[in-house]
């Protein structure tokens, strides 16, 4: 549940008000909002691999960001420990893996390192490319301790 007001400056704060931690208000940038509930699934996708391997706890966390991704990293990095708190993930180690962006001309098989998402192959000008790799985001691996 989300809460607003607009402060003395006119500013307009936003805030999460967390469901298990009912008097906990988190601030948030209007920036943050995707990378908040991204954090939020991967919390609840780690969450529920974890309880199904009948863990205690989860010790380290590794999650793998493309340039192309869509995702703000520097948001994400602010959002998954807030995500996290509450959880058996609390407390564990976070690893971020940036993946470069790369992309490949179907017409001539230029690989080539792309600056857009809609981009033309360097070699021939052709727009017959796709992305090899960078936009990615995924969950590459958590530690746990069993119980």
């Amino acid at each position: 549940m989300f809460w607003e007001y607009r402060n003395d400056t006119g500013r307009i704060e936003r805030f999460l008000l967390r469901k298990d931690f009912p008097i906990f208000v988190i601030e948030l940038n209007i920036n943050t909002m995707h990378e908040l509930s991204i954090a939020i699934h991967i919390a609840d996708i780690i969450e529920n691999e974890a309880i199904q391997a009948q863990a205690e706890k989860v010790t380290k966390v590794e999650l793998e960001i493309g340039s192309m991704s869509g995702v703000e990293p520097a948001a994400l990095e602010l959002a998954v420990p807030e995500a996290f708190r509450g959880t058996m993930m609390e407390k564990a180690e976070l690893v971020y893996h940036y993946i470069p962006a790369s992309a490949v001309c179907q017409s001539c098989c230029h690989e080539f390192d792309p600056t857009w998402h809609f981009s033309i192959c360097p070699h021939c000008n052709s727009s017959d490319t796709y992305f090899l790799r960078g936009k990615e985001l995924n969950i590459k691996s958590f530690d746990i301790i069993k119980s």
